[in-house]
C-alpha cells in the first residue's frame, strides 16, 4: 500500500489570507460559523463588514443545515485588505431542491407574514457579489454558495 500525499489547500486567488473550517451538519453550526467569521474580521481589520458577514454566513449555513443530508459543512474564507469571500460548501444533496434553492424571484416575493423564503435576497441585497456552483473534479455533488463584501470600490 502506497501513503497519499496530503493535497495542499489552493492557494488565495484574490492574495491575503484564506482560513477553512468543517462544522458538523449541527443545530449549533450557524452560530459556530458566526463565531468563527467574527473573529476571523476583527483580526483582519474588517470590522465594519461584521454584522453583514454574520447575517450572510448565517444564511448559508443554515441552509445546508436545514435543506440537505450533508455530514459535514465546510466554511472557507479569503481575507484581503479590500474584501472578503465566504463559501459554504455541503457534500450531502439536497432534500429537496426548491426548497433548498428555489429562485431568487421567490425569495423577493416572500410576503411579510412568511417566517421563510428571503435569506439568498438577504445576502444578495448585503454582498458586493454571490452565486452558487459545484464542488467539480473530485466533488462534483458537493453545491457551494459563496459571497463577497467589502468596499464598492473593489469589486473592479
Amino acid at each position: 500500500m502506497t501513503a497519499t500525499a496530503p493535497t495542499p489547500a489552493p492557494t488565495n486567488p484574490l492574495g491575503g489570507e484564506a482560513y477553512r473550517l468543517t462544522l458538523p451538519n449541527t443545530a449549533t453550526a450557524p452560530r459556530i460559523a458566526r463565531d468563527f467569521l467574527t473573529s476571523l474580521l476583527g483580526v483582519s481589520r474588517h470590522s465594519k463588514l461584521v454584522d453583514d458577514a454574520r447575517l450572510c454566513v448565517t444564511e448559508l449555513v443554515t441552509n445546508a443545515h436545514c435543506h440537505t443530508r450533508t455530514p459535514q459543512i465546510r466554511v472557507h474564507v479569503a481575507v484581503n485588505r479590500k474584501r472578503v469571500t465566504v463559501a459554504v460548501t455541503d457534500d450531502g444533496g439536497p432534500l429537496d431542491v426548491d426548497k433548498a434553492f428555489g429562485t431568487l424571484g421567490t425569495a423577493l416575493a416572500a410576503g411579510p407574514e412568511q417566517e421563510s423564503g428571503r435569506g439568498l435576497a438577504l445576502v444578495e441585497s448585503l454582498a458586493l457579489a454571490w452565486g452558487t456552483g459545484r464542488g467539480g473534479g473530485q466533488y462534483p455533488d458537493r453545491t457551494v454558495v459563496w459571497f463577497t463584501l467589502g468596499r464598492p470600490e473593489a469589486a473592479a
